[in-house]
């Protein structure tokens, strides 16, 4: 590409979510990671892995031209990068809070690259990397690709291969006829869910508004359960967890229907599996006869639906918002559900907890990030834990703990038959 273009549906939808934020939350699309290093790995073998990363997938070296926007650009991957990789030296701070650190300062899109890194050394020995990215940069699978290559990097840095495709390469091809046609397909299915939907939400209380919580759900007992269930319901583990999450919301609302954002990974076709880039977008599901009693029914349901629903995850978040202004009454989602994937072989991105103990343990966190949907529940499965991160808007403590603690009794007693 030899001139900016168009950004990609899963750039757009990043772009979407963060164009209007406040300076003092422009951090906030950052993610931060902290990679182990093998014993013995020098600076200079750090370097040079980093490096050959940066240089094979272009999102690391692009630049956005965001002055319009209504219609940002994406400028041509640059050749020249600035591969110094600064060595911080431990003072006692953990690598997680030190790269989350390095995650409170913003990228500016249109002068740097939507990535950063540190070396972290203790007493002069090289112990991590710490690398923080922007969400348009790369999403949580693609992240992952980063560490695994970056891994093999560091002891052949020429083997990982050709320059794959990159987000400029999709863009291109979702603007394509049959690229069109399937996004006219998919404003098609948002259509037909806004006009069925019923407007339900959960409670707000003027105690409430404006605030933010974040509890998270430890569980190892849940693990088991979920899998118990998937298999007699013959659906995957998160159709399970999710239906349990769903008849908990549906439950506070009081409403048998929910129009429920599942978050799409989009990684469904070969050439883009692993391209470097954002391609994770919501996509609207509507969950009938949420609140009954019988889980595996339920999972079976939300299993069909949701995978209808998936084919439809590449979408236009701009004719999407245009589509909602011409329907005033247009119903918001009721909540939110990510189940995450990452490439075989990953290593988990969270701890389990005191959990593992066999004990499910709820903990409370500051949201690093409060953008996106009001109630989203971030699912991570471990193997040994489960873990269910809800972070909720407009929502007091106790009816979070209630939606946690209300999904994870759903899982252990369908799993006990009951």
């Amino acid at each position: 590409m030899s001139e900016a273009g168009p950004l990609s549906l899963g750039q757009l939808s990043v772009w979407h979510d963060i164009r209007g934020l406040p300076a003092a939350r422009r951090h906030e699309p950052n993610n931060a990671a902290a990679w182990p290093l093998p014993p013995g790995v020098t600076v200079e073998q750090a370097r040079t892995a980093l490096r050959a990363i940066v240089t094979r997938h272009p999102s690391l070296r692009t630049r956005y031209d965001v002055h319009d926007a209504d219609a940002p650009r994406q400028l041509p991957p640059d050749v020249h990068l600035d591969d110094h990789l600064p060595v911080v030296e431990g003072d006692g701070t953990g690598p997680d809070e030190l790269a989350a650190q390095l995650a409170a300062e913003p990228f500016d899109l249109g002068r740097q690259h939507g990535w950063r890194a540190r070396l972290l050394a203790r007493r002069g020995t090289a112990s991590h990397l710490l690398f923080v990215k922007h969400h348009i940069a790369a999403d949580a699978w693609a992240q992952e690709l980063l560490h695994q290559e970056f891994r093999r990097a560091l002891t052949d840095p020429a083997g990982l291969g050709d320059t794959p495709p990159g987000p400029a390469d999709l863009a291109a091809e979702q603007h394509t006829p049959a690229g069109l046609r399937r996004r006219a397909q998919a404003l098609d299915h948002w259509a037909q869910l806004l006009d069925r939907a019923p407007s339900v939400g959960l409670p707000r209380g003027a105690a409430t508004e404006g605030r933010a919580v974040q509890g998270t759900l430890h569980s190892a007992p849940a693990r088991p359960a979920a899998h118990a269930v998937a298999e007699r319901a013959r659906v995957s583990v998160s159709s399970v967890v999710l239906a349990a999450y769903v008849r908990s919301v549906a439950r506070m609302c009081g409403a048998d229907a929910l129009l429920v954002q599942l978050m799409s990974a989009n990684r469904f076709a070969g050439r883009w599996r692993n391209v470097v880039t954002s391609m994770n977008q919501w996509v609207p599901v509507l969950i009938e006869h949420a609140r009954g009693d019988d889980l595996v029914e339920l999972a079976d349901a939300v299993h069909w639906s949701g995978l209808g629903a998936f084919r439809h995850g590449m979408h236009d978040v701009t004719a999407v918002a245009a589509l909602r202004a011409r329907m005033p009454a247009a119903p918001e989602p009721a909540c939110a559900f990510n189940y995450v994937a990452v490439p075989e072989g990953s290593a988990p991105d969270a701890p389990v907890g005191p959990a593992c103990a066999g004990v499910p343990a709820l903990t409370w966190e500051e949201p690093f990030t409060t953008i996106g949907p009001r109630c989203y529940a971030r699912v991570l499965e471990t193997e040994r834990a489960l873990s269910i991160r809800l972070t909720a808007k407009d929502l007091g403590r106790d009816e979070c703990a209630e939606l946690l603690r209300g999904t994870h009794e759903a899982l252990l007693t369908a799993a006990r038959g009951n």
